[in-house]
Parts: structure tokens; sequence; C-alpha cells
């Protein structure tokens, strides 16, 4: 009386074990559809690994003053006018630059400071400027400057690149002409290689010095984590332009490339040292960030002007508090920091 109750049951576990069994059995057609569809969708576009293109509106700015001293506000007024830090426009140079390191590759430096490297041709179409210098339709100046050749006919001049340009190097070639992509400017361009310092694909900024010279003000900001903090909001002032001697600050991107606790300048239309310039980082041919110059026969820093957020008056350079200044030479480094001239 039991056994066929037994053999049902038997029979009806073996029928259930071999449903069970061929459901899940790897290879099946219906399971495998399901997992390599799934697959593909990991495979083609994987979390987290696409491609992000930074705006200006992605940027986040914190304010974490470090060096407190000759503060100014986001906005403040100056004789009948209201100046400001132009934070947008910050944010969106920062962004070029973000989206120039999360592209990768390695780095390169236009340099010809003094012409170490060679006075660059005369351009086609050149014209003299107020300083009787020949200069390119971009108003870059021969003097100092690294040519810029056409990618299909490298015997065509283009136009002049200045000096603390960064580029980025496609090609490891290392020929006497060398490919580049602009960062701080548009295009690319071919290159003679003394005039282009190689800087590797392991370059990571994290230190801006931006320097307006419209409103006359400066602010360093570093890089932590995804946040650019503000660590610092003074006057400054910049270069005039003011032949035959004193000269504009030239806006742009450019990379900090030397630092020195004495900068020597020398009397106008002269070779004679007149004084120095504390705490003085170069970023553009002879334009540096400095303290307030001093003097001779003077030795001793000064430390303030009142001159400072006026209007332009120095040689290029960009003048601020000599103990501001000192705060950005210690804090700044070489090939980590940008200086970035707006208008």
């Amino acid at each position: 009386m039991t056994r066929p109750g037994y053999q049902y049951i038997l029979t009806t576990l073996i029928i259930f074990l071999l449903i069970f069994q061929t459901g899940c059995k790897p290879g099946d057609s219906g399971d495998s559809l399901e997992t390599d569809s799934s697959m593909e969708v990991i495979d083609s576009i994987p979390p987290g690994r696409e491609k992000r293109v930074w705006r200006g509106a992605d940027i986040q700015l914190k304010k974490e003053l470090e060096y407190e001293q000759y503060t100014l506000d986001d906005e403040y007024p100056y004789k009948d006018t209201v100046r400001h830090f132009q934070w947008e426009k910050i944010k969106e140079k920062i962004a070029q630059i973000e989206n120039a390191v999360a592209d990768g590759g390695n780095w390169g430096l236009l340099s010809n400071y003094k012409n170490q490297n060679g006075e660059a041709p005369t351009i086609g179409g050149f014209v003299r400027n107020d300083y009787k210098r020949v200069s390119d339709e971009f108003g870059v100046e021969r003097y100092q400057s690294v040519p810029l050749y056409n990618g299909e006919r490298e015997e065509e001049l283009l136009r002049y690149g200045r000096d603390g340009w960064l580029v980025k190097i496609p090609d490891s070639d290392t020929t006497e002409m060398v490919r580049v992509q602009g960062v701080s400017f548009e295009g690319e361009y071919l290159v003679p290689n003394r005039y282009l310092k190689p800087w590797g694909d392991t370059i990571r900024f994290n230190k801006a010095v931006v320097v307006d010279v419209t409103h006359q003000h400066i602010t360093l900001l570093e890089k932590r984590e995804d946040a650019w903090y503000i660590l610092s909001m003074n006057p400054a002032t910049t270069g005039v332009h003011k032949p035959p001697h004193a000269q504009e600050t030239p806006t742009g991107i450019f990379a900090l490339q030397e630092k020195k606790e004495k900068m020597y300048y020398v009397r106008d239309g002269t070779s004679q040292i007149a004084g120095y310039a504390p705490y003085a980082s170069r970023f553009t041919n002879g334009a540096y960030v400095h303290g307030v110059p001093v003097q001779l026969p003077r030795k001793s820093i000064i430390e303030y002007s009142p001159s400072l957020g006026t209007t332009p008056r120095s040689h290029m350079c960009v003048r601020n508090a000599s103990s501001h200044s000192k705060f950005i030479f210690d804090r700044a480094t070489v090939k980590e920091s940008l200086v970035v001239v707006i208008d």
C-alpha cells in the first residue's frame, strides 16, 4: 500500500531536480542571453569611467583664508566705482586646466627667457609695436618668444608663443621639430625642441595665483580633493603700458617657472642695478609676482605701499604686499602651480 506512494514521491522529486538543474545550467539559452546582455552593458559603459568635461559651473570654490592681512571683500569700492573678484571667470580658467589634466599625456613648457634658446625668426607680415619691437598679429613680441610653425608645412612660421605657456606633447619623438597641442592657447603647432621643456606625464596643478589686471588684485587658490580653496584676497599692482620701458602684464595661463628670494632689477635704459624685489616668482619673460620693490641704497624689505591695488605702474611684474608675496613664494611650487592673469 505504501510502495506506490513512495514511487510517486521519488518520481516527482527526480522531475523537480531535472527542471531545477536545467534552469540553472550554465550555457542554457534562456539564461545566457540575459547574462551576455548584462555583461555587454557593463563593458561598454563602466560605472564612473565616463570622461568628465569640466565647466566653470562645476568648479567648487571655498573661502578659507590663511593669509588675512590687507584682505579685500568680494566686492569693494574704489574711488567712484566698485571693484570685485571675478569668480566666474576664474572658475572658467580652472575648468580649462582641469580638462587638460584629465586628458592626461605629456606636458611641456614653452621657454625662451631672455632669448636664452635663441632669438625666434622674424615672422612674415610682422608689425612693430609701440616699443619698436617685432610682433605677430596676436600682439606677442619676437623677443623672448617661441616660434610656432604650421603642423603640415614646418617651414611656415605662423605665430609666436609666450615664454611660460603650457602645451601637451602627443608624441615621444625628440626630433628637431616637436608637435605640440596648446593648453594655454588654442591649436596644434610644430616647435623646435630647443624651445621646449618636457615635463612628463605626472604633472598635477594644485595651486593657482590669479591676477586681475582690470581690478588690480590677486588671490591664491589651492586644490584639495574636489574643491579649490581661496587662501588670500589682496591688492596688487600690475604692469603699465608706457614705452619705451614699462610694459603691461600679459593675460593668459602660465606655469610658475622659478623663484628668487631677491630679484634684482636695473635702472631703465641701463645695466646698473637699481634695487631688488623680494620673494619673486617668475611666470613669463621677466614678469614676476613679487613684493614691494626696494630701491638702493635702502636694503631692508618694505612691507606695503599705498599704490597697491590702485592703477597699473609696474614693469610687467605683479607687485603685492611683501608678506603676501612671501606667502605665495612659500606655498606655490614650481611645476605644480599656475599664474593665471585675467582682465
